[in-house]
Protein backbone atom coordinates (compact mmCIF):
# COMPACT_ATOMS: atom_id res chain seq x y z
CA UNK A 1 0.00 0.00 0.00
CA UNK A 2 1.16 3.51 -0.79
CA UNK A 3 0.39 6.77 1.00
CA UNK A 4 0.97 10.43 0.22
CA UNK A 5 3.44 12.09 2.56
CA UNK A 6 4.05 15.84 2.65
CA UNK A 7 7.81 16.06 2.23
CA UNK A 8 9.16 19.54 3.00
CA UNK A 9 11.64 19.31 0.13
CA UNK A 10 9.55 17.73 -2.62
CA UNK A 11 5.97 18.48 -1.59
CA UNK A 12 3.60 15.53 -1.69
CA UNK A 13 5.43 12.28 -2.36
CA UNK A 14 4.14 8.76 -2.79
CA UNK A 15 5.68 6.46 -0.18
CA UNK A 16 5.24 2.77 0.39
CA UNK A 17 3.64 1.88 3.72
CA UNK A 18 5.71 -0.93 5.25
CA UNK A 19 4.64 -3.35 8.00
CA UNK A 20 6.87 -1.59 10.52
CA UNK A 21 5.02 1.68 9.84
CA UNK A 22 1.80 -0.02 10.97
CA UNK A 23 3.57 -1.49 14.00
CA UNK A 24 5.02 1.89 14.92
CA UNK A 25 1.59 3.50 14.54
CA UNK A 26 0.08 0.86 16.80
CA UNK A 27 2.74 1.37 19.48
CA UNK A 28 2.26 5.15 19.38
CA UNK A 29 -1.54 5.06 19.01
CA UNK A 30 -2.29 7.35 21.97
CA UNK A 31 0.05 10.11 20.83
CA UNK A 32 -0.98 9.80 17.18
CA UNK A 33 -4.69 9.83 18.07
CA UNK A 34 -4.16 13.00 20.11
CA UNK A 35 -2.36 14.67 17.20
CA UNK A 36 -5.03 13.62 14.69
CA UNK A 37 -7.84 14.73 17.03
CA UNK A 38 -6.16 18.13 17.31
CA UNK A 39 -6.11 18.46 13.51
CA UNK A 40 -2.71 17.10 12.44
CA UNK A 41 -2.56 16.10 8.79
CA UNK A 42 -2.24 12.35 8.15
CA UNK A 43 0.17 13.26 5.35
CA UNK A 44 2.66 14.66 7.87
CA UNK A 45 4.33 11.29 8.52
CA UNK A 46 4.07 7.61 7.67
CA UNK A 47 3.07 6.85 11.28
CA UNK A 48 0.17 9.34 11.10
CA UNK A 49 -0.85 7.98 7.70
CA UNK A 50 -0.81 4.39 8.95
CA UNK A 51 -2.84 5.31 12.03
CA UNK A 52 -5.32 7.31 9.94
CA UNK A 53 -5.88 4.32 7.65
CA UNK A 54 -6.61 2.13 10.68
CA UNK A 55 -8.91 4.66 12.35
CA UNK A 56 -11.01 5.30 9.25
CA UNK A 57 -11.49 1.65 8.32
CA UNK A 58 -15.15 0.65 8.50
CA UNK A 59 -14.43 -2.28 10.84
CA UNK A 60 -12.66 -0.03 13.35
CA UNK A 61 -15.42 2.59 13.17
CA UNK A 62 -18.11 -0.04 13.70
CA UNK A 63 -16.22 -1.34 16.75
CA UNK A 64 -16.15 2.20 18.16
CA UNK A 65 -19.87 2.59 17.47
CA UNK A 66 -20.60 -0.70 19.24
CA UNK A 67 -18.58 0.46 22.24
CA UNK A 68 -20.55 3.71 22.41
CA UNK A 69 -23.81 1.78 22.26
CA UNK A 70 -22.71 -0.63 25.00
CA UNK A 71 -21.79 2.30 27.25
CA UNK A 72 -25.23 3.84 26.72
CA UNK A 73 -26.94 0.52 27.48
CA UNK A 74 -24.93 -0.10 30.65
CA UNK A 75 -25.25 3.47 31.91
CA UNK A 76 -28.94 3.95 31.19
CA UNK A 77 -30.29 0.41 31.32
CA UNK A 78 -31.99 1.05 27.98
CA UNK A 79 -30.84 0.25 24.45
CA UNK A 80 -29.30 3.12 22.55
CA UNK A 81 -31.68 4.52 19.93
CA UNK A 82 -30.69 3.38 16.44
CA UNK A 83 -31.74 5.30 13.33
CA UNK A 84 -31.25 2.60 10.70
CA UNK A 85 -31.46 -1.18 10.58
CA UNK A 86 -28.13 -1.12 8.71
CA UNK A 87 -26.27 0.14 11.76
CA UNK A 88 -28.15 -1.75 14.47
CA UNK A 89 -26.14 -2.74 17.51
CA UNK A 90 -24.69 -6.24 17.31
CA UNK A 91 -26.79 -8.86 19.04
CA UNK A 92 -25.08 -10.58 21.91
CA UNK A 93 -26.41 -13.26 24.22
CA UNK A 94 -27.42 -12.11 27.68
CA UNK A 95 -27.47 -8.69 29.26
CA UNK A 96 -24.60 -6.29 28.74
CA UNK A 97 -21.85 -6.72 31.30
CA UNK A 98 -20.73 -3.84 33.43
CA UNK A 99 -17.39 -2.43 32.39
CA UNK A 100 -14.43 -2.73 34.73
CA UNK A 101 -14.11 1.04 34.86
CA UNK A 102 -17.11 2.76 36.46
CA UNK A 103 -19.14 4.98 34.18
CA UNK A 104 -20.57 8.43 34.91
CA UNK A 105 -24.11 7.24 34.51
CA UNK A 106 -25.81 10.60 35.01
CA UNK A 107 -23.62 12.34 32.40
CA UNK A 108 -24.03 9.48 29.93
CA UNK A 109 -27.81 9.41 30.43
CA UNK A 110 -27.98 13.13 29.65
CA UNK A 111 -25.90 12.61 26.50
CA UNK A 112 -27.41 9.26 25.43
CA UNK A 113 -29.11 10.65 22.32
CA UNK A 114 -25.94 12.46 21.21
CA UNK A 115 -23.82 9.35 21.83
CA UNK A 116 -26.27 7.24 19.80
CA UNK A 117 -26.16 9.73 16.91
CA UNK A 118 -22.36 9.69 17.09
CA UNK A 119 -22.40 5.88 16.91
CA UNK A 120 -24.70 6.04 13.87
CA UNK A 121 -22.35 8.43 12.05
CA UNK A 122 -19.34 6.27 12.86
CA UNK A 123 -20.94 3.07 11.59
CA UNK A 124 -22.28 4.57 8.36
CA UNK A 125 -20.54 3.35 5.21
CA UNK A 126 -18.40 5.76 3.27
CA UNK A 127 -15.42 7.94 4.04
CA UNK A 128 -15.20 10.05 7.18
CA UNK A 129 -12.63 12.60 8.33
CA UNK A 130 -9.99 11.01 10.54
CA UNK A 131 -10.15 13.87 13.04
CA UNK A 132 -13.65 12.87 14.21
CA UNK A 133 -12.74 9.21 14.60
CA UNK A 134 -9.62 10.14 16.57
CA UNK A 135 -11.76 12.31 18.85
CA UNK A 136 -14.08 9.37 19.57
CA UNK A 137 -11.13 7.05 20.14
CA UNK A 138 -9.72 9.47 22.70
CA UNK A 139 -13.12 9.86 24.38
CA UNK A 140 -13.43 6.10 24.81
CA UNK A 141 -9.83 5.42 25.81
CA UNK A 142 -9.11 8.19 28.31
CA UNK A 143 -9.94 6.83 31.76
CA UNK A 144 -9.73 10.33 33.20
CA UNK A 145 -12.22 11.72 30.69
CA UNK A 146 -15.90 12.64 30.98
CA UNK A 147 -17.21 9.11 30.39
CA UNK A 148 -15.47 7.66 33.41
CA UNK A 149 -14.18 10.15 35.96
CA UNK A 150 -16.45 12.21 38.21
CA UNK A 151 -13.72 14.83 38.70
CA UNK A 152 -13.43 15.43 34.95
CA UNK A 153 -14.30 19.02 34.09
CA UNK A 154 -14.86 18.18 30.42
CA UNK A 155 -18.43 18.44 29.14
CA UNK A 156 -19.46 15.09 27.60
CA UNK A 157 -22.25 16.64 25.50
CA UNK A 158 -19.92 19.28 24.08
CA UNK A 159 -17.20 16.74 23.24
CA UNK A 160 -19.77 14.43 21.65
CA UNK A 161 -21.20 17.26 19.53
CA UNK A 162 -17.72 18.33 18.39
CA UNK A 163 -16.82 14.76 17.44
CA UNK A 164 -20.06 14.40 15.48
CA UNK A 165 -19.37 17.67 13.65
CA UNK A 166 -15.82 16.53 12.90
CA UNK A 167 -17.20 13.35 11.32
CA UNK A 168 -19.13 15.38 8.75
CA UNK A 169 -17.34 15.80 5.43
Amino acid sequence: MYVLIDDDRAGLALQRLRPWHRLLASCQAGRLDRELAEGASPEASTALAARAIRLTSLDYRRDLAASLRRIVVVATGQPAPVRSAQVAAPKSPGAPRSPRIPLRQAQISQSARLLAELATRLAAPGPVPVRGVAMVTRLLSECTGPLYREASRDDLSLITERAAQALTL
